[in-house]
């Protein structure tokens, strides 16, 4: 089965979307699938009438096509030609869009079907727009060296810089326990959203933390691998998350999580015990828990046994390869 893998052009940061693309891709390959992937240039989720012109000429020749749900969202009437042409279009939706409601729905509604990455990314599509042709396929994970941590304590947060992502807010948590050992690496884009990434840069100057916490900017091989090396916990708490692949990457080291509740995030961290999801609404939360794992021996221990136990536990990318055919040959509804 050839598929046309359709992702959007304007997202250039490591995002979660544009990770698991490529792994997906890469492990429909090797599943004996001829897959190429096209980069949809425009000015998405939206668009113009030129850009959405250009998603439709991919859409063409009866195929099956998987669609980024950034760049599909904004185009239901060309979704919809396509379909009733005879080519099976899949909306692969990595989060709900915070706007744009009705063009969403609309483009949904004409998919063929619709792929998420998660069972809270699923319910919130469900919630808005009532949708139940969906394929929950949660992203794999590679299962690497785990982390020999460091001395004093080391946390790292790996995601781009973006206000939704919250190292704001870590950084003042980690203001608020200065009287103990500990560095931080914030790891991430700094393009993504230059604004916020001066705020956060101001934020570790305002606190005096500049050597304590490094804002390493986008790492990928070994420069990733060695700030994976090196850590003994991982934070991801952001506002809105899909699921947070940082989450199983950190798991897959052996690294323990902290997360933020109501969040996809809590799903990707799962029953393991390797970490906590806090309650955010209360600002001292995130310090005390902080304060509370560097100052309880006892407590790291437990939290890296039980992380170094999740990190037998992960679904490869074969599984989520695998349930996303599955989905592709059934027949259309």
């Amino acid at each position: 089965m050839p598929i046309r893998f359709l992702v959007p052009g304007n997202v250039r940061h490591g995002s979660g979307g544009n990770k698991y693309n490529a792994k997906l891709a890469e492990h429909l390959t090797a599943l004996g699938v001829n897959v190429v992937i096209v980069t949809v240039d425009g000015d998405w989720p939206v668009g113009s009438p030129a850009d959405r012109q250009r998603f439709a000429d991919m859409l063409d020749g009866g195929t099956t096509v998987i669609a980024d749900g950034l760049v599909a969202s904004g185009a239901p009437d060309e979704i919809a030609a396509a379909v009733n042409a005879g080519t099976k279009v899949w909306v692969l939706s990595h989060m709900a869009l915070a706007d744009h409601h009705d063009l969403e729905a609309k483009a949904l509604a004409a998919a063929t079907g619709i792929i998420c990455p998660s069972a809270h990314a699923a319910s919130e599509l469900e919630a808005k727009h009532g949708m139940q042709n969906i394929v929950v396929a949660t992203p794999g994970a590679e299962k690497a060296n785990p982390a020999k941590g460091s001395e004093p304590q080391h946390i790292v947060a790996v995601a781009a810089l973006l206000r939704n992502k919250c190292q704001t807010i870590l950084v003042q948590a980690l203001s608020e326990i200065q009287d103990l050992a500990w560095t931080a690496a914030l790891i991430g884009s700094h393009d993504a959203d230059p604004s916020y990434a001066a705020e956060v840069r101001a934020a570790v100057e305002h606190y005096g933390l500049e050597n304590r916490i490094s804002i390493t900017g986008e790492l990928t091989g070994d420069a990733l691998e060695e700030q994976w090396h090196r850590a003994d916990l991982s934070v991801l708490i952001s506002r809105s998350e899909s699921f947070g692949m940082s989450v199983t990457e950190s798991l897959a080291h052996g690294i323990p999580v902290l997360v933020r509740q109501g969040t996809g995030a809590v799903e990707a961290l799962g029953d393991s015990r390797a970490g906590t999801a806090l309650d955010l609404s209360d600002p001292g939360n995130l310090a005390g828990t902080l304060r509370t794992w560097l100052s309880d021996h006892a407590q790291q221990q437990t939290w890296r046994n039980a992380a170094m136990t999740a990190r037998e536990r992960l679904q490869g990318w074969d599984t989520t390869a695998a349930t996303v055919l599955r989905a592709l040959e059934r027949p259309p509804r």
